[in-house]
């Protein structure tokens, strides 16, 4: 990419994005001068991450705000929406369990949920396991009668449930219990999961004394057994903070392998749960934009708590980046400037401002934005004495063990393998795998299944339409040029449910579109049975693998874990694609009904599948529901409904069974 006039770039705060001949995102970034920033990019000593993503960059698009702090809350939506090649990414985007407890209500009720909201409730965690998350949930439950039921079952139940019976509810939906009294279990609860269970554990021995004392044998041993699973309960959690305390602390770990980051969750002084991330390629030059970066983006989700301890604090990421001939103003390198009314040099003082703002700015703006989110004060520290050491020290402990875990998991992993026997470069990270699908030619679909470090990634699976043809051939020639179309990110490797043919279609449809050398190609295509066809008997593990110019089968051992995982990579390919094509084909056939229907033409037919979107949705609805769309009166309406009705019972069980047109080579 040629070095942009500095005369078009804004200079003001904001966010760039760099994109490539396709259009594609590959790199998201926040400034507080959009000018400055971006021309550091173009010298000479740039980061070599920085020369790469150039290299490949085509054009750059500007997104101004008016405060370096909306730019900064930008930068982290726009990289999780785009997720750019060469920014660091936090993959693990999911929602960590958190226990809720609305202690306003009449009779709370303790649940596990995804997402804290702004409400009067209290909130417990986070829990990085669910199953763990679970387990205590029970035992709280077993030592505290509180309600399971809903709020919907708690109004309209009629007599007391099961758990009422077994002594595990105070039964509040059927008035055998105050809310004084109930709230006296809640109490209790908070108490447990704030970290305060010595005190309760205390207050519960001397009630269980007393109650023995007293001969209320019945009262002593429940109290007992409430005593035993708080003890329970409690035990997996070590105490690191004597003085309580809520904190996240951070530690970071690098090998030659890349740079792994450990996160512990400490609450109420004892560690509750941990986390580690691995970021492969990664050294520690990159460790400063990585904390900043997966703090950014890890807190966009969770709620933080009011301290996070992290190894030292990072400077500023554009700081780092700006040189010092590089202008604020757009002028050419090593220009002199005029001095302001205040002896500095830039326009309107901006290199004083930018002095004032220091190396840490972006500390400052990541704060502000954690506060918000928690919705009170929020500090980022550095260890301050030995006891933070310790706990950072730990943190990095269990970076270190994630970087061995992948490390050992990575020489015996199938992808590895899979490496090995194809001869690929490096191992597998993305792996494309496509099918094809249709009834005897009609209604023709690709579908494309998408696995990134072996696991599914279902965002990434995509169903492409294609034109009606029984040639699976010419249709996996014809679906090249849309894959190529689409741009990337590139597999590492593209795997196709056939043999020979389909891989030579494939290959043959890259070398004329001059891409041949893009990405490696290979085929998975049923074992042979003694008549010399495809043999689909149940637990086949003979399937075979090809590849471009070989007539023979690689060497994939039988019922080996390569094999039985690109089985399964194919298998979930084929599901994927005949769905979706038993879904075009009910949605035509569906609509060839509908258009048979007096007064039902092809727009109403639309109008009807744009409404509802599925046969299942329309079958539901009723009158009313269908006088709703536009151009559909009520005595139109009552037709519809009624041949609707009709075709959902019988039209839609007449289907024909679709038949997967197997090719020579598979």
């Amino acid at each position: 990419m040629e070095k942009p006039d500095p005369q078009t770039i804004p200079a003001c705060p904001g966010v760039y994005l760099y994109k490539d001949a396709a259009g594609q995102v590959l790199y998201v970034g926040k400034a507080r001068m959009l000018r400055r920033r971006v021309l550091s990019y173009f010298r000479q000593d740039a980061p070599r991450k920085s020369r790469a993503m150039i290299s490949h960059a085509a054009s750059v698009e500007f997104l101004t705000t008016t405060t370096e702090k909306e730019a900064f809350l930008l930068e982290a939506s726009l990289i999780k929406k785009y997720r750019p090649h060469y920014n660091i990414l936090l993959r693990d985007d999911k929602q960590y369990a958190l226990f809720r407890l609305d202690v306003k209500a009449e009779f709370p009720r303790l649940e596990i949920v995804r997402h804290a909201r702004r409400d009067a409730a209290r909130y417990f965690g986070p829990f990085t396991s669910a199953l763990a998350a679970r387990e205590t949930w029970k035992l709280l439950h077993r030592a505290f009668p509180l309600r399971r039921c809903t709020d919907r079952a708690l109004r309209n139940r009629v007599r007391a449930c099961l758990y009422h019976h077994m002594g595990q509810c105070l039964a509040p939906c059927m008035g055998q219990v105050s809310s004084a009294d109930y709230h006296v279990q809640v109490d209790r609860v908070c108490e447990v999961l704030s970290g305060k269970a010595d005190v309760l554990i205390k207050e519960l021995r001397e009630e269980m004394f007393r109650a023995s004392n007293a001969l209320e044998f019945e009262t002593a041993a429940l109290l007992r057994d409430q005593i035993a699973a708080v003890e329970k309960t409690v035990e997996r959690q070590a105490v690191i903070l004597p003085k309580g305390g809520d904190m996240d602390v951070v530690g970071l770990y690098v090998d030659a392998g890349g740079l792994a980051l450990g996160l512990l969750f400490v609450r109420n002084g004892a560690v509750l749960d941990g986390r580690s991330f691995f970021w492969p390629g990664l050294d520690f030059d990159e460790a400063s934009e990585l904390l900043l970066s997966f703090l950014g983006q890890f807190y966009l989700e969770h709620t933080p708590p009011a301290r996070i301890l992290v190894p030292w604090i990072p400077r500023d990421r554009e700081e780092e980046a700006l040189p010092e001939e590089t202008l604020a103003d757009g002028q050419p390198e090593n220009a002199a400037q005029p001095e302001g009314a205040d002896g500095t040099q830039g326009s309107d003082g901006a290199a004083a401002q930018e002095e004032a703002c220091g190396p840490f700015r972006e500390r400052e703006l990541l704060e502000q934005s954690l506060a918000e989110r928690r919705g009170a004060p929020v500090r980022l520290v550095a260890p301050q004495n030995a006891a933070d050491n310790r706990l950072v020290d730990i943190a990095q402990s269990n970076a270190r063990e994630e970087t061995l875990r992948r490390a050992r998991a990575s020489e015996g992993s199938p992808l590895a393998r899979v490496a090995r026997l194809l001869h690929l470069e490096k191992s597998p990270d993305r792996i494309e795998c496509v099918d094809v699908s249709h009834t005897q030619g009609r209604q023709t679909r690709v579908g494309m299944v998408v696995y990134t470090n072996g696991q599914p990634d279902r965002s990434a699976y995509r169903v492409y339409s294609m034109p009606d043809s029984s040639d699976d051939y010419a249709t996996l020639h014809a679906w090249v040029a849309r894959r190529l179309e689409s741009g990337p990110p590139w597999p590492d490797l593209l795997l196709i449910d056939g043999g020979r043919g389909q891989v030579a279609s494939v290959a043959r449809a890259l070398k004329e579109a001059g891409r041949e050398e893009l990405f490696p190609l290979a085929g998975i295509a049923k074992a042979r049975d003694e008549e010399g066809h495809a043999d689909r008997r149940a637990g086949n593990v003979a399937d075979r693998i090809f590849v471009p110019g070989r007539s023979n089968s690689l060497p994939f051992r039988e019922g080996s874990p390569e094999l039985l995982f690109l089985q399964n990579v194919r298998d979930a390919t084929h599901h994927f694609a005949i769905t979706r094509h038993r879904r075009a084909r009910a949605s035509a056939a569906l609509s060839g009904e509908l258009m048979r229907l007096p007064g039902i033409g092809t727009a109403t037919a639309r109008l009807l599948w744009d409404h509802f979107g599925s046969l299942a949705r329309m079958v539901e609805a009723d009158c009313d529901d269908l006088v709703k769309i536009p151009g559909i009166g009520r005595q139109k309406a009552a037709k519809i409904r009624a041949c609707l009705t009709a075709l959902a019972g019988d039209g839609t069980q007449r289907q024909p069974r679709e038949r997967k047109r197997e090719s020579s080579g598979s």
